[in-house]
């Protein structure tokens, strides 16, 4: 579960510190590739919690997600058409189902720490 977070950590802080102005014809494809890590992050997320979390799994769900969402921006551009719509709007809900997912699944481990007599204020533990 770590190696998903240390990895938008470390990119969060790159953006940060390293000024870097994106120019207008790639602001397309800076969102897709933006969406496409979050998707690829929560779902590693998702499969950690659930303890499927696979690395090469993961590296290539990203790298794979990214080129053809980019690809589909392409060609929309090619073509003249904002194909790269149906790529946000396929990102966006498989974040908002991980998203779902993994709080069900973090809302299930406490409430089964609480109920197996656990106090309170201890950490809940995120591994099975």
């Amino acid at each position: 579960m770590y190696i998903p977070i240390i990895g938008a950590l470390i990119g969060i802080l790159l953006g940060v510190v390293l000024p870097y102005d994106i120019p207008i014809n790639f602001v397309k494809y800076t969102a897709i590739a933006i969406l496409a890590a979050l998707d690829a992050i929560f779902g590693g997320i998702r499969a950690q919690l659930g303890q499927k979390f696979v690395f090469f799994k993961f590296i290539s769900s990203f790298f794979t997600n990214t080129a053809m969402a980019a690809l589909l921006a392409y060609l929309g551009d090619i073509l003249g058409i904002d194909i790269y719509l149906g790529a946000v709007v396929v990102f966006s809900i498989r974040i908002f189902q991980n998203l779902s997912l993994i709080r069900e699944e973090v809302f299930d481990r406490v409430l089964w720490w609480r109920a197996n007599g656990h106090d309170k204020d201890k950490k809940v533990p995120l591994e099975k």
